[in-house]
């Protein structure tokens, strides 16, 4: 009986983390998008705004603002990667460790 009781005790304990841990998706979903568009957004936005500037105070054959544009996008992509990777790595440590 203990033995019963002990496994229905555990199904349980399982069954509400997993009912916690789908809110706690959405919502880091929804934030990890918010993330990765200002991660994106932000560097792309700078690169256009300083090669706007140089190219009205330094005008030359090559356009600045396609050439910082493309830059800023860029590295935004690399930080929306990087924040991207570091998530999953921290979500498949926790199940991982959940599985133990």
């Amino acid at each position: 009986m203990a033995d019963f009781l002990r496994k229905v005790g555990e199904k349980e304990t399982r069954k509400i983390r997993a009912q916690r841990r789908v809110i706690q998706t959405v919502w880091m979903g929804f934030g990890m998008m918010g993330l990765v568009g200002w991660a994106v957004a932000v560097p792309t936005l700078l690169g256009t705004a300083l090669g706007l500037w140089l190219d009205k105070h330094y005008p030359g054959i090559h356009s600045w603002t396609l050439t910082l544009l493309i830059i800023g996008l860029s590295t935004g992509c690399l930080n929306a990667w990087y924040w991207i990777d570091k998530e999953g790595k921290k979500i498949s440590d926790e199940l991982e460790e959940n599985d133990d």
